[in-house]
Formats: C-alpha cells, sequence, structure tokens
C-alpha cells in the first residue's frame, strides 16, 4: 500500500506564503510524477501544478508566478511554495501521485487533503 500525506496547510492572510509538502511513502518502484490540487466547496478538484520525475512541470494559470511546485526524487517528496496569496485561493489542497509498481504496474493515489485558508 501506498500512503501520501500532506503537510503545511493553515490559515494566511492575503499577501502571505504557505509551504505544502506531501510525503509518498510504500510499495514505489518508481515514481511518475506528483502534483497538487485544490477542490472549493461544491467544485470539481482541480490541477494546481505537477512535477514530473524528471523536473517538467506545469501550472493552472490562476498560480503562475505565484506559486511554484518542486520535488525530492530520492524521498518521493513534492512541495508547493504558496507566495501572494488569494482569498481566492482557499480550498483544501490535495497531494496526488502516479507511480509504477514492482511489476510495471501504474497506479495512481491521492492524499488526505490539507485546508488552506486566506483571510484577513
Amino acid at each position: 500500500q501506498v500512503q501520501l500525506v500532506e503537510s503545511g496547510g493553515g490559515v494566511v492572510q492575503p499577501g502571505g506564503s504557505l509551504r505544502l509538502s506531501c510525503v509518498a511513502s510504500g510499495s514505489i518502484f518508481s515514481m511518475n510524477s506528483m502534483a497538487w490540487y485544490r477542490q472549493f466547496p461544491g467544485k470539481q478538484r482541480e490541477l494546481v501544478a505537477e512535477i514530473t520525475t524528471g523536473g517538467s512541470t506545469r501550472y493552472a494559470g490562476s498560480v503562475k508566478g505565484r506559486f511554484t511546485i518542486s520535488g525530492d526524487n530520492a524521498r518521493n517528496t513534492v512541495y508547493l511554495q504558496m507566495n501572494s496569496l488569494r482569498p481566492e485561493d482557499t480550498a483544501v489542497y490535495y497531494c496526488a501521485a502516479s507511480w509504477r509498481d514492482s511489476s510495471w504496474h501504474v497506479h495512481d493515489g491521492w492524499g488526505q487533503g490539507t485546508q488552506v485558508t486566506v483571510s484577513s
């Protein structure tokens, strides 16, 4: 089994910063990519940022220039540095990962989510 454990959420004032972390552990033979999604109340989850083990990244247009995704391949860990936070960034943020097991089968999984609230 594979677990994704997020940390770093909380309450911050507009213009402030937060750093989210996510560690994947368990039967991972090879990690393909890790990502951050967010979900607003009553809405579907949306991609915030994604990073492959090769270092390629992509971002949602609404966070480009403010958020930075980075990863530590050796530790199966992904980070999301969030700067210049806005009230509209308030959401539950989820870590996601895609990996292969020792039989080379692809699996996907989610973390439990962490609340980010931007409010004065």
